[in-house]
């Protein structure tokens, strides 16, 4: 039995699909496959059932998993302290991102802080989507991310960096058809919203879920810190920061309405079995130093 035969069924069970999992660990579908199928003969136990090309866990895959979650935490774990024991930390961090501004995700106070304290540590950022950010924490392919949701993320650790509003924005000149207007007409006027696995899409269709009402999206955007842009151009209403939204509002670049609001959190969030890995453990640290969250 091979660790990464171990961590190629933890990631298989996560992630539900092999390609997945091929795409999260960085190797071939039939790498995985024979990862998995190594470790089943060298277990004695079939750990999935393949059934219609789907994969589900066996009983035997059941009872093994939480085992099989806990080797590669003792195995990260010795890691860390063998790097301990030779000196100074030092290697890479996948950092993920979502589509907000540098600014506003304090990202230069966070690499001061990794310029001074851990100095041979360098930092990679990606920006997928937040549901893709949350799966690849998860997985393993990135060590940790910034991610903007109403609620924790499930099956990760979290810290909560700061409380933030969503106000419904709109452009100057479709003011006069929201004077007296309901729900209704507000889901009929043009929506700038972002990509179907964003934040923002998720808080703009819950949004309009609750009234039993869907937008009229004609634009979807992958950069959605730059919403602010069409609704100042009059393309149509979007959900911005309440900070962004009421500036916009006192200079009369657009109109809020406010009838409507969204409240998420800002959370950092790391994978659960990489919680001892010195290189997070340091970098949540500092996280929590730059926006004073709690211990």
């Amino acid at each position: 039995m091979e660790l990464y035969q171990v961590r190629a069924f933890v990631t298989v069970t996560r992630l539900g699909n092999v390609t997945k999992a091929a795409d999260a660990l960085c190797v071939t579908q039939p790498a995985v496959t024979a990862q998995i199928k190594g470790l089943e003969q060298s277990l004695g136990v079939a750990l999935f059932e393949r059934t219609a090309g789907r994969l589900s866990l066996t009983k035997a895959g059941e009872r093994l998993l939480p085992q099989a979650e806990l080797l590669l935490k003792a195995g990260n774990e010795l890691q860390g302290l063998a790097q301990q024991m030779r000196g100074q930390l030092s290697g890479s961090i996948d950092l993920g991102v979502p589509s907000e501004t540098p600014e506003f995700l304090r990202l230069g106070q966070l690499l001061s802080g990794v310029q001074q304290a851990m100095p041979l540590v360098d930092i990679q950022t990606h920006s997928p989507s937040s549901m893709q950010l949350v799966d690849q924490v998860r997985s393993g392919a990135l060590a940790c991310a910034y991610v903007i949701a109403a609620h924790p993320p499930r099956d990760v650790q979290w810290v909560a960096l700061r409380s933030l509003s969503y106000r419904v924005a709109i452009p100057n000149a479709l003011r006069a058809a929201m004077q007296q207007g309901s729900w209704r007409v507000l889901a009929g006027l043009p929506w700038i919203d972002g990509v179907l696995e964003s934040h923002l899409h998720a808080m703009l269709r819950g949004l309009f879920e609750t009234q039993g009402l869907v937008p009229n999206v004609v634009l979807r955007s992958e950069n959605t810190s730059g919403l602010d842009a069409f609704v100042r151009a009059g393309g149509g209403c979007a959900l911005l920061r309440e900070d962004i939204a009421v500036a916009g509002a006192e200079n009369e670049s657009w109109m809020v309405w406010g009838a409507a609001r969204v409240d998420a959190q800002l959370f950092f969030i790391t994978a659960t079995e990489r919680s001892s890995d010195p290189l997070v453990v340091a970098l949540t640290s500092l996280v929590r130093t730059v926006w004073g969250a709690g211990t």
